[in-house]
């Protein structure tokens, strides 16, 4: 796992979705982030146990139910090694899972982009730097995304692969900053121009075969 750092909130504001679903929770109601880093958990059943006894002041929870009230989750620096349980972790600690915006899950032992991330629709924030997601093509699972703006995967081993930020911004257009840096008109037209060129390449390597 990468050396463990403190992950921020890095003033991202918990804008609303551009097409909102009808049962997100309203912004005003959200709570404090929950914020269960640095805890040592292995798995998101580990996730779930110390969820249900956390204590932590500024939380806010529903009234019937006694689910947080949130849409922000940081699980940064722990030693996750997967996705397995994690839409349970959402529906039997969170309020309104959907309305889950800001996800941090950055300086675990992730290897892989699960596709259990794609249910959740709404997610704007995605930290996951430091991990060891180790296959570039995984990045097109984040597709389905319609809300995506921000995304970090610095500090995986598929930052070294030649074209890794072109890309990245290829499959995901919609991305205002990538490993916390801004994405310019430039940085979008590099990445259409690496594309078309791969795209062309591709062809004339399976008319060669």
């Amino acid at each position: 796992m990468a050396l463990a750092h403190a992950s921020r909130l890095d003033g991202e504001r918990f804008e609303k979705p551009d097409s909102p679903s009808t049962n997100l929770l309203p912004n005003a109601l959200a709570g404090a982030p929950l914020d269960l880093s640095f805890k040592c958990l292995l798995n998101f059943q580990e996730v779930i146990d110390e969820a249900q006894f956390h204590k932590q002041t500024n939380l806010k929870r529903s009234k019937e139910s006694g689910k947080l009230l949130c849409n922000a989750i940081r699980l940064n620096n722990n030693s996750l090694t997967g996705w397995n349980g994690m839409q349970t972790f959402f529906t039997e600690i969170i309020e309104t899972p959907d309305a889950i915006a800001w996800l941090d899950l950055s300086f675990n032992e992730i290897h892989v982009i699960d596709e259990i991330i794609t249910k959740s629709k709404n997610i704007r924030v995605l930290y996951l730097h430091g991990n060891s997601i180790e296959k570039i093509q995984d990045v097109k699972k984040l597709a389905t995304l319609p809300h995506l703006r921000n995304l970090t995967l610095h500090g995986n081993p598929i930052e070294a692969e030649a074209g890794y930020r072109q890309f990245v911004l290829s499959i995901l257009p919609g991305l205002r900053t990538l490993d916390f840096s801004g994405v310019t008109k430039q940085d979008r037209l590099t990445a259409e121009t690496w594309s078309a060129m791969n795209r062309k390449g591709s062809k004339k390597r399976k008319r060669s075969e």
